[in-house]
């Protein structure tokens, strides 16, 4: 992938601005293709979406799909305002690159520059290793102690103060891994060298002078005017989302916006009304670790591709909300889709949409794999982290798990080739001189991880028979962490087991202790007190052993 994107002058667009009538009939086609994506997922009687199609600096799509609010049938609407969660992130990188012009920092600058009590473990903690998670500091939301405060109110420092003594997860500079906590501290920084309040200065910067009427700092609060309200499963039922303090993502993931104030956005960027071109190319240039390994990340934005086109994108997951937003600058087209429920994702939706702007539609059609061939797929592959992804088969259906991971048919299109009911992501299989299958490789836009076919047998498990009299010992709710809470039901001789947010799911027994789930790579087992109750419960998953106790 072509990692330095050139940008286009605003004044060369305006040109090419204009939808010829010769060209509407098209438009026309794409907009009916856009309301099949989009109306499949998202009914007219369920939580809804927001969506907008620009190309050549022309609307050319705008719709909503669903409901705003079910609880009194509000029908979703066009300019409805969404959180937008980490797509924050590349308001706040823009913000650190005007004081970076300004001369207030430099990306070079320590950290512990603007906070000197900061402690860095003995390392160099550069402004540019947080812009582009690369600090080695470990993300504030991914534990499980976050779940304890999710609710309180607190100051940027008494939130700092929670995750700065966590250990380094690696040295500054040698591996990527996402870090709401980096983009939190430049927030800070944004504060300490602007001497405003972060909220104020994203409004009086970024959003004023971009037109940005309808974008603001997410508060719960305030009357917001046109709010799209927030929703989430709780198995197979929609509820209200859980309640999280704004104050909480700050500058990793609390702005508010819609859809067109997105694209007036991404029109202000490309006219360098926030900062120089030179400034926006390296933003939008993908940043090397150490290694010179790439990251397929900028500052604020990843660096991926659409049917081979380059794209410059970024997706927000937030309680109640999940957003996306796509531009290809090659063809001057932006995609921008926010759904209001965490149990609908807008990624693959919107980059179907961007592939059928830009004449390149993702176009599937699965081909059977024939009968002789079928077995010589399944097997145990290794990429080079250690990550197992394991290919099996169930009849003639081949199914890809990687280890931790959800259990996922795979359908071939082409010979050795086969896609995902994403139709996004490929997994190809690759062959020696003597035919023989050697490595699969993934191809989820980003980049492409390369599995080697090992000889390690696929981990399997073989169900046995328990009577319900012997299930219902397991059954109770079974708490991991404050607010994350397993229950254990029973429906006639079958078990599940449901997580906090989550779907109901069904386990089998491989003892009288032990239990596996079917659709993830996990087990479930069930400890003995010294009353011989089962009040203790360890999940296995992904290479980690939680425990939990029973609550009830």
């Amino acid at each position: 992938m072509n990692t330095r994107i050139k940008l286009f002058f605003l004044a060369a667009m305006m040109a090419s601005t204009l939808v010829t009538s010769a060209q509407s009939p098209n438009i026309k086609a794409m907009s009916t293709e856009f309301d099949k994506l989009l109306s499949a997922q998202f009914k007219t009687d369920e939580t809804g979406c927001a969506a907008l199609v620009a190309i050549k600096g022309q609307i050319v799509y705008k719709k909503a799909f669903g409901m705003a609010n079910l609880e009194l049938n509000v029908p979703m609407q066009p300019d409805m305002v969404f959180r937008i969660g980490s797509m924050t992130k590349q308001f706040t990188a823009v913000a650190i690159l005007q004081l970076m012009e300004q001369g207030k920092l430099s990306l070079q600058d320590d950290i512990t520059k603007f906070i000197p009590d900061y402690p860095t473990q003995a390392y160099k903690i550069t402004i540019e290793n947080l812009l582009t998670h690369t600090s080695g500091i470990k993300s504030y939301t991914d534990g499980p102690e976050f779940m304890k405060f999710i609710k309180e109110d607190l100051k940027p420092e008494e939130l700092i103060d929670k995750f700065k003594n966590l250990p380094m997860e690696f040295a500054p500079g040698t591996k990527w891994n996402y870090s709401n906590s980096g983009f939190f501290l430049l927030g800070y920084i944004i504060e300490k060298v602007s001497g405003m309040k972060y909220q104020d200065y994203i409004e009086q910067n970024l959003f004023r002078p971009a037109g940005m009427t309808n974008s603001l700092y997410g508060s719960d609060r305030k009357i917001i005017k046109n709010r799209a309200y927030p929703y989430q499963a709780d198995g197979d039922n929609v509820v209200n989302a859980d309640y999280m303090s704004m104050l909480l993502p700050y500058s990793a993931g609390s702005l508010m916006s819609t859809v067109e104030d997105l694209y007036k956005w991404n029109r202000a960027l490309l006219s360098n009304k926030f900062v120089k071109r030179e400034t926006l190319e390296k933003a939008w240039t993908e940043f090397k670790l150490s290694d010179g390994k790439g990251t397929h990340y900028g500052y604020g934005w990843f660096l991926s591709q659409v049917q081979g086109s380059p794209s410059i994108e970024h997706g927000g997951g937030i309680n109640g909300y999940l957003t996306n937003g796509i531009f290809l600058p090659k063809e001057d087209v932006f995609v921008a889709v926010f759904s209001n429920n965490t149990a609908k994702g807008p990624d693959a939706v919107s980059t179907k949409m961007a592939a059928i702007a830009i004449g390149k539609p993702y176009v599937r059609t699965e081909t059977p794999v024939p009968a002789e061939m079928i077995d010589q797929y399944p097997g145990v592959y290794d990429d080079e982290n250690g990550t197992l992804r394991m290919i099996t088969k169930e009849g003639t259906q081949l199914f890809s798990q990687r280890s931790g991971g959800e259990k996922l048919k795979i359908k071939q299109f082409a010979p050795d080739k086969f896609f995902f009911d994403d139709y996004l992501t490929v997994l190809t299989f690759k062959r020696d001189a003597s035919g023989s299958i050697i490595s699969a490789d993934l191809d989820d836009r980003a980049e492409i991880t390369i599995y080697k076919k090992t000889d390690k047998p696929v981990p399997s498990h073989v169900e046995i028979k328990l009577e319900p009299e012997v299930l219902t010992n397991y059954t109770g709710e079974f708490e991991l962490s404050p607010g994350f809470v397993i229950a254990v039901t029973l429906e006639g001789d079958r078990i599940f087991t449901q997580a906090t947010g989550q779907s109901k799911v069904e386990i089998y027994p491989e003892s009288d202790t032990k239990f596996f789930l079917k659709v993830f790579d996990a087990q479930l087992e069930f400890v003995k007190d010294e009353s011989g109750k089962f009040n203790k419960m360890i999940l296995h998953q992904g290479g980690r052993d939680i425990e939990g106790k029973r609550v009830k």
